[in-house]
Formats: structure tokens, sequence, C-alpha cells
């Protein structure tokens, strides 16, 4: 399956954030691409455009699959019954998932893996920046777009490794085990493991299986690299396996001074473009993992100096000399922890409002807001926003303010559900030496993040 030009793939909702970077990837590959799907938004509309794979008509098209398609790929996005897997079902055509996909693709290369509820796209990134820093040839396969990067998906015929994000969610509407276990690792990684995803894995228990089941794959002769701060990674992770060589790692000493972060090494005092202590601890996993393959810690630090983050990891969006104004993917609770803190600890001289979208499953729902207790504490102001409309729209039953804030155990917490009163509060604070940080995996319904900050900071 390797050489495989000239090969026809048809995806079922090709406007996934990964799918339709594997369909761009294979598409540059020189195999005939086609794609349906229901709904496209940006920006995988306007990329999927640009090579030629938007679909011309949104729906499903039964009707124009034939037998000489060599593959299909299922996307997440579609659902069991959906009329064109039924008919390559029919028709007898190969469904594979994505996962399934990219390991068939890969599956003469060295295969490194990097998992974890948190954390596991920075680790890839940094990875994938040092690797390009020193021009070696390599596949990847991560979750954000980096700088440098055109494509979130790249596979070649002659590269020997592949750098692959590891994600615990499903592989696909008829596939119910997680992502990382299809691309069979030779070295993986477990930054850290917290509870997510509550309507696949609706037990913590359910959930932590997983990972353990992935660090059971590890294959003889492989190499499972860890985070030795996270008590339940360590349990799992220092198992005895036979033949199997672990290695674990911490955060990264550093220090910071004037809000510029710096690693002490033996090398002297390295400055760089990520802070907070949970990218310390990324970054060195992302060392440990370079080690094995042949990066020395010298070359690390002299390429990480330039690496500036993955998209909406700590972004920042604007700023002024008084004010920064970040944005941030956190959603789950110890992300939302952690990417507090680092504003705070990088800044400890100016206040800080956070504010935080609830829009994931997850995060909507009324027994997993528990979780957050006590986790949005360190901003002077801590704010939560969510919209009833996106909690109708995912057939939720209703949230009350007062259940917001009981959950978090914040008495200060201000909780918002209309975000134009959101933006009026936001534009009504005094911004001289404060920072603004936003959360979320969504965009506060609508918001324009680039104008409001802005806005804030001409103000």
């Amino acid at each position: 399956m390797n050489n495989n030009q000239g090969q026809r793939v048809h995806f079922i909702a090709i406007g996934g954030s990964a799918m339709h970077n594997l369909a761009i990837a294979l598409h540059q590959k020189g195999l005939l691409i086609t794609g349906s799907d229901d709904e496209i938004y940006e920006p995988s509309k306007s990329r999927l455009q640009k090579y030629g794979l938007l679909p011309e008509q949104m729906g499903w098209y039964p009707e124009k699959l034939t037998t000489d398609l060599d593959a299909i790929i299922l996307g997440m996005h579609a659902r069991a019954d959906n009329p064109e897997l039924q008919k390559a079902k029919e028709l007898g055509i190969p469904v594979y998932s994505y996962p399934e996909y990219i390991y068939q693709q890969s599956i003469d290369k060295q295969r490194i893996v990097i998992a974890g509820s948190h954390g596991k796209t920075s680790i890839t990134s940094m990875i994938l920046h040092v690797l390009k820093y020193y021009n070696r040839k390599f596949d990847y396969m991560v979750g954000a777009q980096i700088e440098g990067f055109d494509t979130m998906v790249q596979l070649s015929e002659d590269a020997p490794i592949i750098v692959i994000e590891g994600d615990e969610y499903l592989s696909s509407p008829i596939d119910r085990r997680p992502k990382f276990l299809h691309y069979k690792h030779h070295i993986g990684l477990v930054s850290g493991i917290a509870w997510d995803h509550i309507n696949v894995y609706p037990t913590f228990e359910d959930y932590v299986k997983q990972f353990d089941l992935f660090a059971d794959s590890t294959p003889k002769g492989g190499i499972l690299i860890f985070d030795e701060t996270d008590d339940l990674v360590t349990v799992i992770c220092r198992k005895e396996r036979e033949d199997v060589m672990s290695q674990e790692y911490q955060a990264h000493k550093h220090k910071i001074e004037n809000g510029q972060t710096f690693l002490v090494t033996e090398f002297g005092d390295i400055p760089i473009g990520v802070f907070g202590e949970h990218n310390m601890r990324n970054l060195n996993g992302a060392r440990t993992v370079l080690s094995k393959i042949g990066i020395s810690d010298k070359q690390f630090y002299e390429a990480i100096k330039s690496f500036r983050g993955a998209a909406n990891r700590l972004e920042v969006v604007g700023k002024n000399k008084q004010t920064v104004v970040f944005k941030d993917f956190a959603h789950a609770p110890s992300k939302l922890e952690a990417t507090t803190k680092a504003v705070k600890d990088q800044f400890p001289d100016r206040q800080l409002v956070a504010c935080m979208e609830l829009h994931t499953f997850s995060s909507l729902n009324k027994e997993f807001l528990k979780q957050y207790k006590d986790t949005f504490n360190t901003a002077d102001q801590s704010v939560v926003y969510y919209s009833p409309k996106t909690l109708a729209h995912k057939k939720m039953p209703e949230l009350s303010e007062e259940d917001v804030k009981k959950a978090f155990n914040n008495k200060n917490l201000l909780v918002f559900t209309d975000n134009q009163a959101l933006q009026e509060f936001l534009y009504t604070q005094e911004w001289a030496n404060k920072n603004l940080l936003l959360m979320s995996s969504g965009n506060y319904n609508g918001l324009d993040l680039k104008q409001l900050s802005s806005n804030l900071l001409n103000k």
C-alpha cells in the first residue's frame, strides 16, 4: 500500500480538521482524492478549495461510489448509518478509519506516538520544529497549525520516521477503539492523564484503561517515555513490561526574568518563546524523545530557541506595553488550571482576567462540571461563559449560573450566557498593567477575538 500514486481514495466527512489535512497530504502525494460532507466550515473549506478538493455540493451521494475506488476513509463526523458507508460496504470497498489509514501509510517507518490528556499537541509540535531545524526527513500528523508547516499531516515515501499526535478519542463511528492504539508505536510518550470525553468514556476508570492499553501495546525493544510528576501515568508506565525500556521526565529547570522564561542548562541560560510549568514538562518530554532519534541536548537547545508554540496554545492575539491578550485551547479542568497559572507566574506583577467557555460535551455536562472544583482560582478575575444555544444544539439539559458557580467553588466567579454582555464587561475594564486570557475550544459563539483584542489594546 505504500507506493500508491494514482490510487483512488474517497473521504466520507472530508471537512474535519484532521480529515481535510489528510486529504490534502494524499493529494500532494499523487493520489486521486474525492470527498463528501454535509457541512464544511472554515478553515477547512478554503483549504480544500485551494487544492480543488472541496465537494461541489454538500450532502451524501452513494450513487457516485464505484468499484474502482481503492479505499474509503471514514471521518468521525459521519454517522454509522451514513448512506455512502452502506454503499461502500455493498460494493466491498475497503473502509479505513483515519488512524488505520495513517498506519497503513507508515507501516515501514519508525513510529513515534505522543499521547496524553494534555500537552500532546505542544510536545509533537516541539519535536517537529527541532527535526525541521536540522533538515531531518520525517513524516508527521499533528492536531494544530504550526509555524513553518503548511499542513497538519505529511506522508512521503522516503521519510524513515513518522511523529504522530496520538488521540484517545474514538477512531470512527464504526470503530470504538481509541485512535492511538492503531498507530502501533515503537516509541510512545504519555504526558498526563486527566478525565475527558465523558460522552465516550462515562467513568474515569474507562478513560484510564485506554492509556493502560496504549502502554501495554509498546512492542519488545520499544521505548515508553512518561511524565513522572503525574501519579496515574507513573503507575501505568512503571509496570513491568518484558523488553520495554521506560524513561521518565519532569519539568525542565527554568527561571523567569522580566516576563521572559529561560531554560537553565549546562550550556548556560537559554531564552525560549514558550512559558509555564506545563510547557517546561512538554519541552522536556520532547527533548527525551529526540534524544532517542539522534538529536543531542546541545542541538535541542539551539533549535528550541526559535519555537513559538502551536496555534491556540497560549497564542498572543495582541499586546502593548501594559497588556497581553492570549488565547488558548484549554477547556478541560487540568488544562484550565495549568494555563491560568502559567500566565500568572510569567507576569506576577500584572493582574489577570481569565475567561473560559464551556463548549465541549464534557464541560457542559452537569455531572462532569464537578471536576472543575478549585481549578480556576489563580486569576484575579475568573469568568465563565456558555451559550444556552450550544446546550440546546447538543440536546443537553439546561445549566443555571448557580450550577456553574457551585461546581467551580469560586465565589468571585462571573458567569455570562450572552457573548455581547461578556464583550461589554471586558470593554469596561481598566487594562493598564493587566492581561487577558481567553480559553475555549470554540469561539464564544462567534466573537471576533482579534477585533476584541485590538479594541481593548487601543482603548
